[in-house]
């Protein structure tokens, strides 16, 4: 009994046949694609068909709730909970709100952009069954892979390789689950 198959992983000399290859199998309607490489490729995110990303708006949404609690925890304690009178201002005197307002903006928004990254990129993730391919070591130096997973509703094990081999890569391999 053969072990199950995560996907196929097509190999590639360069990063302009990466491209090439990943343009035409998102073209023929593949969807569960993932290109990996030694450095960034441009224009792989959308040859991939990946989206507009959504960290800056997770930023974004921390930052103002990091201002806003900041501000409203500083009017609540000097207006409300402790007023006390230090000088003739007033209780609500939101100049002197700015500093703590701003930090915890800049605070909650870099907080926010890193844990918004850990988890929308599915880290921490210590093992990916594409480590089980032998040839993948070369990724982190000088090649370049393609995979498709067996999850996409057009993958079959012999007509997705076939395709993978009509690119003319260096080798298709299967990766084990």
């Amino acid at each position: 009994m053969s072990a199950p198959v995560w996907g196929l992983m097509a190999e590639f000399n360069s990063p302009s046949e990466l491209l090439a290859a990943t343009r035409r199998a998102y073209g023929a309607g593949y969807r569960r694609l993932d290109a990996y490489s030694p450095f960034p490729v441009h224009g792989i995110d959308q040859a991939l068909g990946l989206g507009k990303d959504r960290v800056a708006l997770i930023c974004l949404v921390g930052g103002i709730l990091g201002g806003s609690g900041a501000y409203l925890l500083q009017w609540w304690v000097n207006s409300l909970a402790y007023p006390l009178n230090i000088g003739g201002r007033p209780f609500h005197s939101w100049p002197s709100f700015i500093i703590v307002t701003f930090e915890m903006t800049v605070l909650f928004a870099g907080i926010a952009a890193v844990a918004g990254m850990l988890g929308l990129n599915g880290l921490p993730r210590p093992y990916h069954p594409v480590f089980n391919v032998s040839r993948f070591e070369a990724a982190s130096r000088d090649r370049f892979f393609l995979t498709i997973e067996a999850d996409d509703p057009m993958f079959d094990l012999l007509g997705t390789r076939q395709f993978l081999e009509d690119l003319r890569p260096n080798a298709v391999e299967e990766v084990p689950d």
